[in-house]
């Protein structure tokens, strides 16, 4: 029977056979970034300390014994020298995750696992052969941080050691009916899309919208079969950037033989609505929506969607921000599966802007990497466009895909903006009660529902993620009406409806915060064009009783420069300034955590990094509001049958998150909690909590943050 790996009934699969299936496949992996040797390698020696005599009892017994097989490898791969030990931290990490490099006396660092005594595995030499590893991990390139680069290449190496042992795994497991289905060819997607958009083409009348766009389109399209490297798609509100980036992308991944092409989005309510789009353009079963949001446990016919958002095995990828860069950044196998599947695709970033600050460095850094060695096209696509040409390569040129940029945005110009400076309360008050349609966003919970308040009466509105979800889309819908029956509507917000929500004001008023934020702001004036130039305002203000702001007091500061300086806030020169200036003033808080610091020649802290790289602190606690007949039957179900994943997603229309700041010994959640106003909901989850004093959560405008000694809250 010889050696074996692992057992189904009857059914067996070697150790021998195990390795040559996972190494052929983690090579073929590889292969996509020219190290198939690299991947061939790891797979072959990953599993050798299923050699000893104390695996294979506990494989035949089937029994609980622990018995450590991963060490193995990753001695083997030490005592070689040469390039081998970079092998040691995927072998090492195939199951627990990427170790820190660490010292001998940490028993879970690379260090402590070359010295740990392991069981006698040394029958593998009858069996395996060691491939040999002659060719260098990654060339030197004279701006390259080489020590970073290395990083990257073992994460990348690692990826496809673990998604290859998983995956033949499965096809013994499942005796080769493993249900995966990885969708259609990109030939096939360029033709779907081609007759999604053959009539627009056909209007290239410059002096209409659709004719502008048409003009954007098409410019996409040709600019696709420039070959692989760094893109801008700078198109202004209304310019129909969506279709024309997946234009864009799928004739340059034909052109350029890419797997697939990857959107990544900063917010779920964007993503919901692209990921529609492409469905409805390119089939259901070509495009894999992978958020906290999506559930595919539920039904079986969504198996292969489950079985796909576990390593993006599919030629269309809607996800986020978060998703993307925390596996870039992770150590576990469960995340670091997809990011060999990155390699060799054309990555888009819609609302380019909104890369993360704290982390932009290695951000930027990361997808150098992907762009110069993994064969990554990257798109930026934004209508206030980042001034990133510094942070990239020297020798890098980062090409625009709109025509006639600046043309394109006076044409499309639907607003002007004043700026009223810094006012009181008061005057804000009396101004907003002159309007009939209108929309005020201001920067916190707080601040909307105090304003709210002093106005509330008929046709008045509140929106901020102190009402729970399904909450929030019943007063949007109310909303939409009102505008649609062009009745009285005055909605006072926080800047939730900034990005993907689409209603149409005749004036906004915004308080100062980033630029990008109060052009988005504008986005939701005059937004189908309708209204004269001239009649349609966006006001900038200040408010003198002003709340603190986490984390936007540079942002607020620069775009107060910039007010001063421009006219035009919305002018592209504005934008690029404002930028500048604020990557300038962050100076080294672009890399908060100093994830940089981490990679130092073989010495890469992978669980240290993972642990610190995280773009939405855990720092808030879960409060379920229970005010309708399905929230209280949902509560029911997880107090009574317990929590699964796909009764917390449905949780999650009923939940609103708040933030319980540690430093502080009075933080608004302490006050909630102190009042007894929560109680837990689970013992099985923590932080997650009901809402027990319906006093204290109105319908007009959610959780009320108004408790004495209250505090801001930002959405």
């Amino acid at each position: 029977m010889g050696y074996i790996a692992h057992k189904d009934g009857e059914r067996v699969q070697t150790v021998k056979e195990h390795l040559e299936g996972t190494a052929e496949r983690a090579g073929n992996f590889a292969e996509k970034f020219g190290k198939r040797e690299w991947g061939y390698c790891c797979g072959m020696l990953h599993d050798i300390g299923k050699y000893s005599k104390e695996f294979q009892k506990k494989i035949q017994e089937n029994t609980n014994d622990k018995v450590d097989h991963a060490t193995a490898g990753a001695q083997v791969c030490k005592e070689l020298g040469g390039y081998y030990p970079i092998l040691s931290y995927c072998i090492a990490g195939h199951h627990a995750g990427l170790p820190d490099y660490g010292n001998t006396a940490i028993s879970s660092s690379l260090c402590g696992r070359w010295k740990k005594k392991i069981c006698d595995y040394q029958d593998y030499k009858d069996e395996v052969e060691i491939p040999d590893l002659d060719t260098e991990p990654i060339k030197f390139k004279e701006d390259r941080n080489m020590d970073f680069s290395l990083g990257t290449f073992i994460r990348m190496l690692y990826s496809c050691l673990v998604d290859a042992d998983f995956l033949d795994t499965e096809s013994f497991m499942k005796n080769g009916d493993t249900g995966r289905n990885s969708g259609e060819t990109m030939v096939t997607l360029q033709n779907r899309l081609k007759n999604h958009i053959s009539e627009w083409l056909k209007n290239t009348d410059a002096d209409t919208i659709n004719g502008r766009r048409t003009e954007i389109l098409s410019h996409c399209i040709k600019e696709g079969k420039q070959k692989e490297g760094i893109f801008r798609l700078t198109v202004p509100t209304g310019g129909g950037k969506t279709v024309a980036s997946l234009a864009f992308a799928l004739e340059h991944a034909v052109k350029n033989h890419k797997d697939r092409i990857i959107y990544v989005i900063p917010y779920t309510s964007i993503i919901e609505q692209n990921a529609q789009v492409f469905r409805e353009i390119l089939g259901e079963e070509n495009v894999l929506e992978n958020h906290y949001n999506v559930d595919y446990e539920s039904s079986e016919e969504f198996k292969p969607m489950q079985l796909a958002s576990e390593n993006w095995d599919k030629p269309v990828v809607v996800t986020t921000n978060v998703q993307f860069f925390e596996s870039l950044f992770a150590n576990k196998s469960s995340k670091c599966r997809k990011i060999h599947n990155i390699a060799n695709s054309v990555v888009i970033f819609d609302e380019a802007q909104m890369l993360p600050m704290d982390y932009l460095k290695p951000c930027i850094a990361m997808l150098q990497e992907l762009v110069d060695s993994y064969s990554v096209s990257i798109v930026l696509c934004t209508a206030t466009q980042p001034a990133l040409d510094s942070f990239f390569s020297k020798n890098e040129l980062i090409k625009e895909l709109c025509p006639r940029m600046e043309e394109q945005f006076l044409f499309f110009k639907r607003v002007n903006y004043q700026n009223l400076g810094r006012i009181r309360e008061d005057d804000l008050l009396e101004k907003l009660k002159k309007e009939n349609n209108a929309l005020c966003i201001v920067n916190t919970k707080k601040a909307a529902q105090m304003i709210y308040k002093e106005l509330q009466g008929e046709g008045i509105y509140h929106l901020s993620t102190s009402m729970y979800p399904k909450h929030r889309k019943r007063v949007l819908k109310r909303i939409r009406e009102r505008l649609k029956n062009n009745e009285k509507c005055i909605v006072i917000s926080t800047s939730l409806v900034e990005a993907g929500v689409d209603l149409d004001f005749a004036t906004v008023y915004r308080q100062i915060a980033g630029l990008d934020s109060m052009i988005q702001a504008a986005g939701r004036c005059n937004r189908e064009g309708k209204r004269e130039l001239s009649e349609s305002m966006v006001y900038i203000f200040d408010l003198e009783e002003s709340y603190s702001v986490p984390n936007q007091r540079q942002q607020i500061d620069v775009s107060k420069g910039i007010l001063q300086d421009y006219t035009d806030i919305a002018d592209l020169k504005a934008i690029h300034d404002y930028f500048t200036r604020l990557y300038h003033y962050r100076g080294t808080s672009l890399d908060k955590k100093k994830i940089m610091d981490e990679f130092q020649k073989m010495e890469c802290n992978f669980a240290k990094v993972a642990k610190e790289f995280k773009l939405i602190e855990e720092n808030t606690k879960t409060i379920f509001i229970n005010r309708e007949p399905e929230a209280d039957e949902l509560l029911q179900e997880l107090r009574i049958k317990g929590v699964t994943r796909e009764r917390m997603r449905k949780a999650g229309q009923y939940c609103i998150q708040i933030y319980d700041n540690a430093k502080s010994e009075n933080s608004f959640f302490d006050r909630l909690n102190g009042a007894g106003m929560l109680r837990p909901v689970s013992e099985e989850m923590q932080d997650f909590y009901e809402l027990v004093d319906g006093e204290q959560y109105s319908e007009e405008y959610g959780l009320d943050f108004s408790l004495e000694d209250g505090m801001a809250f930002f959405v």
